[in-house]
């Protein structure tokens, strides 16, 4: 069973939040709500989030301060923040939004099919970044257990089980496909920001891509001939 993403609503007003849920529920994602800036900071401790819509106009902590208490965590910073407001002072106001870490910045009232599909793309690059973390270290313990299963514990059906799976040029290939896939849709965001020179897109792109990259390398370290099979070394991830 597929893991559903999270989607964190922050706004003050439970109709807006409720507006959200009715354009972004055909997403078919786990929605959570935040009525405020320090409500959503508390959710951000324990959950993991594919992107945040935010309200900008909010009383007490506003929006411009959460997400700068966002973009400082370790944890929390490369998560893509879309400002929404109601208001609109020009281009300064706009500003600031990016300069505060938001990918996109969208004035009230909005396209609904417009939002819909651009938190649809960072949900599907999420998703693409969590399989693929997921089958990294799938191929990492098989290497190990491919080396050393006699001395880790294994029983015999495991490290059989392993063995077959870091030899398998089967299980390489699909993984490089999905990789492919992943490279595909990091084009396509890029294409997507290539008019939006504002620093924080461009900063946000560039992460994406070099987490991209490490896993390409880390996946070419691990085809037949590269390094030695499964004695080579597979590049950190971090």
């Amino acid at each position: 069973m597929v893991q559903k993403a999270k989607i964190l609503l922050v706004d003050d007003r439970p109709e807006n939040l409720l507006a959200l849920e009715a354009i972004l529920s055909a997403l078919d994602q786990t929605l959570v709500r935040a009525s405020s800036g320090e409500e959503a900071l508390k959710a951000l401790l324990t959950d993991d989030f594919a992107v945040i819509l935010l309200d900008v106009q909010m009383p007490g902590m506003d929006g411009f301060e959460t997400a700068a208490h966002i973009k400082r965590r370790e944890r929390t910073r490369d998560i893509p923040i879309i400002f929404l407001t109601a208001i609109n002072h020009g281009p300064h106001h706009t500003f600031r939004g990016y300069a505060a870490g938001a990918v996109d910045y969208i004035s009230k009232p909005f396209d609904p099919w417009v939002l819909r599909a651009k938190v649809s793309v960072f949900v599907e690059l999420y998703m693409k970044n969590v399989q693929l973390r997921e089958q990294a270290s799938l191929l990492r313990r098989q290497l190990e257990n491919g080396n050393g299963s006699g001395a880790s514990g294994q029983t015999a059906s495991e490290s059989a089980e392993a063995e077959e799976g870091a030899e398998s040029p089967g299980l390489l290939s699909e993984l490089s496909a999905r990789l492919a896939a992943v490279e595909e849709q990091a084009e396509a965001l890029s294409k997507q920001l290539g008019d939006n020179a504002e620093s924080a897109t461009v900063a946000t792109a560039a992460h994406l891509e070099r987490k991209i990259t490490g896993l390409r390398r880390a996946l070419d370290a691990l085809e037949p001939g590269a390094g030695g099979g499964a004695s080579a070394q597979v590049p950190s991830q971090n």
